[in-house]
């Protein structure tokens, strides 16, 4: 007879550390960040381009906050990464564990076997950062889900155009009355009201309450993908007037730069 072999879940991971949240609904709090590796998408603004494809190695924070990164080989086995998330979770230190990437819900099959062991080992809750275009994968993970913070992908600014994934996908995460949602929209200079005002529809036709978030691009580094020649942050009349635009049809609308740039929280 031959022996069952149970063969532990791995994920290929970028990073693990601990800083403070720049975006969304959850911006300000401290988080203990998992960026996973991979994306099927190629945003024109993506300041996390290094993610796209999965390296060898990844890093580790061996103290939160400290910056004092160990290397690691990829893909991580699963008791590996509570390991490590324990090791980060100091008692009354973090808000929640942020997933991010990348496209987390790339390793949907990982998360589904991982969250509720780390929800179990740290009782803090879950938050998923997601380009918000893969509703078959969220389903496996929603019921260990506390928030999720979906990026609804403008073509004039993103170059990716999936609205009918948005649409599944946001009222997938509606249909849980327990999980905080909001939507992100990233604006530049080239943004097109039009497809504005689709977002808004689209969100409303949902529920006119959930919270939005339009995000300035904020090239404040050089060393990021995009630079102040390829892609400009929107000026001051853009921003208010799409901010009323979006206000007709949804009740929250709130205007946030990425602030984990400014505290230098990268």
């Amino acid at each position: 007879m031959t022996a069952n072999i149970t063969v532990e879940p791995t994920a290929r991971l970028i990073e693990v550390f601990s800083a403070i949240q720049g975006e969304g609904l959850n911006v300000g709090t401290r988080q203990i960040f998992i960026r996973f590796a991979l994306c099927d998408l190629r945003c024109h603004f993506c300041d996390s381009s290094h993610t796209w494809n999965a390296p060898n190695t990844c890093q580790i924070e061996r103290s939160p906050g400290f910056r004092d990164f160990e290397i690691h080989s990829n893909p991580v086995p699963l008791t590996t990464l509570l390991e490590w998330i324990e090791r980060q979770n100091l008692p009354s230190l973090h808000d929640s564990i942020s997933l991010t990437g990348g496209e987390p819900l790339l390793h949907a099959p990982f998360l589904h076997e991982f969250l509720p062991q780390v929800r179990s080992l740290t009782n803090l809750p879950i938050y998923l950062e997601t380009g918000g275009h893969r509703p078959e994968q969220l389903v496996m993970i929603l019921p260990y889900l506390d928030s999720v913070g979906m990026d609804l992908k403008l073509p004039s600014v993103s170059g990716e155009d999936y609205w009918q994934d948005h649409a599944k996908f946001l009222q997938l995460c509606h249909s849980h009355p327990s999980l905080d949602t909001f939507v992100k929209i990233i604006i530049s200079q080239s943004t097109n009201p039009a497809e504005l005002k689709q977002a808004a529809l689209l969100i409303a036709d949902i529920s006119p309450d959930i919270p939005v978030f339009l995000q300035p691009v904020t090239p404040l580094a050089t060393s990021e993908k995009f630079t102040a020649t390829s892609i400009l942050a929107p000026n001051p009349d853009q921003v208010l007037i799409w901010q009323a635009l979006m206000k007709k049809f949804v009740s929250y609308v709130r205007v946030i730069p990425q602030t984990h740039k400014m505290l230098n929280q990268l």
